[in-house]
């Protein structure tokens, strides 16, 4: 049984939701869909240069689970523009603050 998951503080929410390729209608695209806790964590790591350490404490999460986190986001975001793929940023278990 895994253990349940702690709910992560979030900063940022995008203006939109979704980015696709352009010229190719999104019914015609696979869709890869993004946490809004990875969003978080690409930003405290790529965007704001926090070490990951540091911005787990943001998050109110582990640095393992953070590290985890990262580099799905970093997975998905290359299968997107590798791959030409429709992106969509939607729910996880965050709380604003």
């Amino acid at each position: 049984m895994s253990r349940p998951c702690r709910c992560r503080r979030i900063r940022c929410k995008p203006d939109t939701n979704c980015f696709k390729p352009r010229g190719i209608p999104i019914d015609k695209l696979e869709e890869v869909r993004l946490a809004l806790d990875e969003l978080e964590a690409m930003r405290l790591a790529d965007f704001e240069g926090l070490y990951q350490e540091d911005a787990a404490k943001q998050m109110n999460i582990s640095r393992q689970t953070f590290g985890n986190i990262v580099n799905s986001a970093h997975k998905k975001i290359a299968d997107v523009l590798l791959n030409a793929k429709a992106l969509k940023i939607e729910g996880g278990p965050v709380k604003r603050i």
